[in-house]
């Protein structure tokens, strides 16, 4: 399927971490990047962190910038998201999208072709 498929999600205490993949096996070819997008709960999908398929550019928004890291795993033609010190505003349902062909523009402003279906990501205190 070309749909990408989170995993990794669940529930963490403020300050902990999780690491989130985004399987893109699906999809043999074709793909110029990688966005995680995430939506808290009753707010609007927010850009989190973006990386192109070469690994070669990396974005991410303020709000978790040092904090989390996105990175590509080649072996398992995936896209991680590395997320230390997480903190209560980070809960959402957390999104991987694929991007199949490159654009002019931040990989933030770019419209993505695939969606995944979302892994839930809980922070408590």
């Amino acid at each position: 399927q070309a749909r990408p498929v989170e995993s990794g999600g669940g529930l963490v205490q403020a300050g902990g971490s999780l690491r989130l993949s985004c399987d893109a096996s699906g999809r043999a070819f074709g793909i110029y990047a990688i966005g995680w997008f995430r939506q808290p709960p009753g707010k609007e999908r927010e850009f989190v962190a973006a990386i192109t398929w070469s690994g070669t550019t990396t974005e991410y928004a303020d709000s978790v910038k040092a904090r989390f890291t996105v990175s590509r795993d080649y072996a398992k033609h995936s896209a991680d998201l590395q997320m230390n010190s997480l903190k209560l505003e980070d809960t959402a349902v957390y999104y991987c999208a694929i991007r199949k062909n490159s654009g002019f523009g931040f990989l933030r402003s770019l419209p993505y072709d695939y969606w995944g279906q979302g892994t839930q990501v809980t922070v408590s205190s």
